[in-house]
């Protein structure tokens, strides 16, 4: 009995790690078409009774804002080209902060929160957090940067049933996200610490505080250079 236990362990942690790896190098290439929190907000939509709003509209990086890149990297992981999926140095300043226990502070890299975003569900857990460290590992070694920043563009939420840059663009600013000013840009990278909280246009003053904020990191940080590690 035991022995039968153990190798349907052994099996299903076999074709799980297979079917992980398999879906990592398919989104390689394709687009991804939904995450799982795009399908956990429309169930919470449903069950509140409220208009079920989903809109989410793939587009390639090269129709994308160098601006909005450059705002997303320079708010979000300004060591993104750098790392290898994990800042250690922001984790352990995100463990102290909440150890103080005044509120929970993340310190995940754009590369942690594409693999958490893609594939796995919000809640926290240390499940979740095992997975997210496998995933992450997994992006890191199979997708370039460039493909990780777009994955990431592309999926994440951006206001109540607003996903990814290009629906968020046009919800914001009336416009593709291949057009967003430098300031459109830091607005749009303002709001991502709590985007169905947080109004992109018209600003409050703590969000024109965060676009300031973020307009003089682009300065600083100059052009994203992709080719050297790549």
């Amino acid at each position: 009995m035991l022995k039968r236990f153990f190798r349907f362990v052994l099996k299903s942690t076999f074709w799980l790690v297979v079917l992980s790896v398999a879906m990592v190098f398919l989104y390689k290439k394709v687009p991804v078409p939904a995450t799982p929190l795009m399908v956990i907000r429309s169930i919470e939509q449903y069950q509140e009774d409220k208009d079920m709003v989903w809109v989410h509209d793939w587009v390639a990086m090269d129709n994308i804002s160098k601006n909005l890149q450059l705002a997303v990297v320079c708010s979000e992981d300004q060591l993104f080209l750098k790392h290898e999926g994990f800042d250690l140095k922001a984790i352990e300043k995100a463990y102290q902060y909440n150890k103080k226990g005044k509120g929970i502070k993340g310190g995940s890299t754009i590369s942690q929160q594409t693999a958490k975003n893609v594939f796995l569900w919000p809640k926290r857990s240390w499940l979740r957090k095992g997975l997210e460290t496998y995933f992450t590992f997994l992006i890191e070694k199979i997708w370039t940067k460039t493909r990780i920043l777009e994955v990431y563009l592309n999926s994440i939420e951006m206001g109540n049933g607003i996903y990814g840059v290009e629906a968020a663009s046009q919800f914001w600013f009336k416009k593709p996200a291949s057009q967003l000013t430098q300031k459109e840009a830091a607005a749009i990278a303002a709001i991502l610490p709590n985007p169905r909280k947080y109004r992109a246009n018209p600003a409050t003053p703590y969000i024109n505080s965060r676009i300031n904020w973020i307009v003089k990191q682009m300065v600083y940080f100059g052009a994203l250079d992709f080719k050297t590690n790549e």
